[in-house]
C-alpha cells in the first residue's frame, strides 16, 4: 500500500546560480559522496529530497544529509537507509522508499513513493 507520493522539478541553471551565489549551500544541502557530482545530478537529487520530503507529508526529523541519494551496483538511485531516515520513516508508520530521477533540458525531476510498513508487512517483506 501507497503511505505516500512525492514529485520535484529543479531548473538546473538556477540552482546552478544559487549555488555559484551561495557557496556554502554545496555543504549545507549535499554529503561529501554527492557533492562532488556534477549540477544536473545534484540538481536531480536536491530534487529527490524535496520529493521525499513531500511523499512523507514533511521534514519533521529530517536534515538534507539525512537523506542521502546513491546509485547502488545496478545503476538505480535510492535512499541511504541513514539511521536519522529510518527511525522517521517507523515513527511515521511508513516502509521502503521508491526513487526515480532525470534530468535533460535543463530540468531535473525526481520521483519518489513510500510504502507503508503494513504493506511489507503483510508481504513478507523486510527491505
Amino acid at each position: 500500500m501507497i503511505f505516500g507520493i512525492g514529485v520535484d522539478t529543479v531548473d538546473i541553471g538556477r540552482f546552478e546560480r544559487s549555488l555559484d551565489r551561495t557557496p556554502k549551500l554545496r555543504e549545507r544541502l549535499f554529503t561529501e559522496r554527492e557533492r562532488e557530482l556534477p549540477v544536473s545530478s545534484l540538481a536531480a537529487r536536491f530534487a529527490a529530497k524535496e520529493a521525499l520530503i513531500k511523499a512523507l507529508g514533511d521534514s519533521h526529523g529530517l536534515a538534507w544529509h539525512d537523506m542521502e541519494v546513491f546509485r547502488g551496483e545496478d545503476r538505480a538511485p535510492s535512499f541511504a537507509q541513514t539511521e536519522p531516515l529510518l527511525r522517521e520513516l517507523q515513527r511515521l508508520g511508513a516502509g521502503r522508499t521508491h526513487l526515480s530521477m532525470t534530468h535533460d533540458a535543463g530540468v531535473a525531476t525526481a520521483f519518489v513513493i513510500v510504502e507503508s510498513a503494513g504493506a511489507l508487512a503483510a508481504n513478507g517483506d523486510d527491505r
